[in-house]
């Protein structure tokens, strides 16, 4: 008889964007999601969610109570998945203005470099995710415009990467919680619980 694995305990960062729906979508791969709105949440995750929103905003929320140090030491334990906004904050370098990042992710993103919120779109592409294209939702995206050796390009939007993988990071400039795609969110949850197992 084999054991049932518990699911992942996975945080949504809830300090803007859409994280009731990236909490619905983990629910739907398999995770048990908590919104993190403080520091002291962060104990006891299996892994992370940096959802959307404006990353200036987001930056002078986590200047408080540490909580940018806390994160930092928590991502670079656990797995990570920054979506728009979040793949900003994960990025080894930003641009358009330059901006403070943790740096976990061996790649230059570019801030709002597809234009204002009117020219947000809903793009289908090719992926090396199993099941097909994959349904692609921009929001006043950023764009990565260099990565590293070790960076795993998943999906692109006019040859610039869209979904990468760095290890136990994943980072999206698309927002898949709007999709109800969930190959994304499955495959951090994957990500997460190997990870968790690895421990163990």
């Amino acid at each position: 008889m084999t054991e049932k694995r518990t699911p992942p305990l996975i945080g949504v960062l809830a300090i803007q964007g859409d994280y009731a729906a990236h909490a619905e979508a983990l629910a739907e791969a398999g995770a048990t999601p908590v919104e993190v709105r403080r520091p002291d949440q962060l104990a006891g995750l299996d892994g992370l969610v940096l959802p959307g929103g404006e990353s200036t905003t987001i930056l002078r929320f986590l200047g408080k109570l540490r909580f940018f140090e806390l994160l930092e030491e928590f991502c670079r334990k656990k797995p990570v998945f920054g979506t728009c906004a979040g793949a900003i904050l994960l990025a080894r370098e930003v641009l358009n203005p330059p901006q403070r990042s943790l740096g976990l992710l061996d790649a230059v993103v570019e801030r709002n470099a597809y234009g204002r919120q009117i020219d947000s779109a809903i793009v289908t592409a090719e992926t090396a995710l199993a099941g097909g294209p994959l349904e692609m939702v921009f929001i006043r995206a950023p764009r990565i415009v260099q990565t590293g050796p070790a960076v795993e390009v998943l999906a692109r939007r006019e040859g610039s990467p869209a979904l990468v993988r760095e290890g136990r990071v994943l980072a999206a400039t698309f927002h898949p919680e709007l999709s109800r795609d969930r190959r994304v969110h499955r495959l951090f949850v994957e990500i997460v619980a190997a990870a968790k197992e690895a421990v163990q």
